[in-house]
């Protein structure tokens, strides 16, 4: 692995604006309108979800986008506490509000949905997750906004890796 990549996933704030934009392109032109350009998009991703949830026997079901902070679902992306998820009070007209936040991660919340939706052995899910994550250095690789897919099969023990 080289040593951006490494510095890369270490974590917020490696990196600089200045570097980046000298690995940037300065020429780019889009092949495709931005019409046809999403028409793409949408395309590619559901040849990849059909032929993905076929192929390893999941069904695609939606990550909450919101949950309570209280509700032990949403996943730290570390554990030093350096990305904190978006949070704010939720429930105007509640006896008690809530405290939400933004999913950051869909690990816990994935194990729990096995269960939710009766998967058998063999069985799983696959989402498309939608999340907003504000500690991120923004590069050509990270964004604040997150679109991506993630999956979950129940296995035996058997099938397990050390």
């Amino acid at each position: 692995m080289t040593d951006k990549k490494k510095a890369d996933l270490a974590g917020p704030g490696i990196g600089n604006y200045d570097d980046l934009e000298k690995i940037l392109p300065t020429d780019y032109e889009a092949l495709l309108s931005p019409k046809e350009r999403m028409k793409a998009v949408f395309a590619v991703k559901k040849y990849i979800e059909e032929n993905l949830c076929k192929e390893l026997n999941l069904q695609m079901v939606q990550v909450p986008l919101i949950v309570d902070r209280d509700s032990g679902v949403n996943d730290y992306l570390d554990r030093d506490g350096s990305r904190t998820p978006v949070e704010f009070p939720c429930g105007l007209g509640l006896d008690k509000p809530i405290q939400a936040q933004v999913v950051q991660a869909a690990t816990k919340w994935k194990r729990m949905a096995l269960k939710q939706f009766d998967c058998d052995v063999g069985e799983g899910i696959c989402t498309d997750m939608k999340a907003v994550r504000k500690d991120y250095f923004l590069d050509h690789d990270h964004s604040a906004y997150v679109d991506q897919w993630d999956w979950e099969r129940v296995i035996t023990e058997d099938e397990q890796q050390p």
